[in-house]
C-alpha cells in the first residue's frame, strides 16, 4: 500500500475583526450586540475580504487536493488489521487536536456521562461524551493489532496422543490432555473484552461522519 494525500485546499479569509473580538471577549463568546462593536475594523475586514475573494476565484478555488492511492493484493488479506494501523493513530491525533464535538446519544455512553441540554446550552457532559467515544474507538483499533487474547490464558499445555484400541477408529490416535495440563481460558473476561472491541467498532461506524477537526 502507498497512499499520498496532499493538504486540503483552502481559501484566503480575512478575520481581523473576528480575531480582535475573540481576543477581547474569548473565542466565540461575543453576542449579537457586540458583533458589530468595532465598525472600523469590521469595514476594513470586509474590504480586504472582497480583494481576497478575487484572488480565491483566480487561484485558490481552482485547486484540488492531491490524492494518490495504490493498493497491493496483500493489503486486503487481513484488511481489518491493515486499516487498524492507519485509523488508530488518526483517531489519537484527532482527540488531541479537535476543536469541537458532535452530539452523542446518551445510550452510547456510561450512565455517569449521560445528561441533557440545559435550556439552550449544550449538555454538561457534551465534550466528555465525545472523548469517551473516541477512547472506545481507539481501544478497538489498538486491540486489532495486539495479541489481547493472551491475557486471558493461563497455565501450561500437556498434550498427549493415545492410540484407540476399540471402536470404528481403532488403531488411530486421539489427542487428550495429559496429567500435567493446567491450561485455562477466562472465557468470561475474554467475552467482555471482545464485547468492548465490537462496541468500539460500532461507535466508529455510527459516528464516522463526525470524525472531523
Amino acid at each position: 500500500m502507498k497512499v499520498t494525500l496532499g493538504k486540503y485546499t483552502n481559501r484566503l479569509v480575512c478575520n481581523l475583526h473576528d480575531r480582535h473580538m475573540d481576543k477581547k471577549y474569548g473565542t466565540c463568546n461575543w453576542d449579537d450586540n457586540q458583533s458589530h462593536e468595532d465598525y472600523v475594523l469590521e469595514a476594513i475586514e470586509s474590504g480586504l475580504q472582497r480583494v481576497y475573494n478575487v484572488l480565491n476565484w483566480i487561484w485558490f478555488d481552482r485547486r484540488t487536493q492531491k490524492v494518490s492511492v495504490h493498493i497491493d493484493d496483500f493489503d486486503t488479506w487481513s484488511m481489518d488489521h491493515t486499516l487498524a494501523y492507519i485509523i488508530d493513530p488518526m483517531l489519537k491525533q484527532l482527540k488531541l487536536t479537535k476543536h469541537g464535538a458532535p452530539i452523542v446519544d446518551n445510550k452510547d455512553v456510561p450512565k455517569e456521562l449521560r445528561s441533557e441540554p440545559v435550556k439552550h446550552d449544550i449538555c454538561p457532559t457534551h465534550f466528555d461524551k465525545w472523548d469517551w467515544v473516541l477512547d472506545e474507538m481507539i481501544f478497538a483499533f489498538e486491540s486489532k493489532h495486539n495479541d489481547w487474547e493472551e491475557q486471558f490464558q493461563s497455565g501450561e499445555h500437556d498434550i498427549q496422543w493415545i492410540k484407540l484400541t476399540e471402536g470404528k477408529l481403532k488403531g488411530h490416535s486421539e489427542m487428550v490432555k495429559g496429567p500435567n495440563d493446567t491450561f485455562e481460558i477466562d472465557w468470561k473476561g475474554r467475552t467482555a473484552y471482545q464485547k468492548r472491541i465490537t462496541n468500539g467498532f460500532r461507535l466508529f461506524g455510527k459516528y464516522y461522519e463526525n470524525l472531523w477537526d
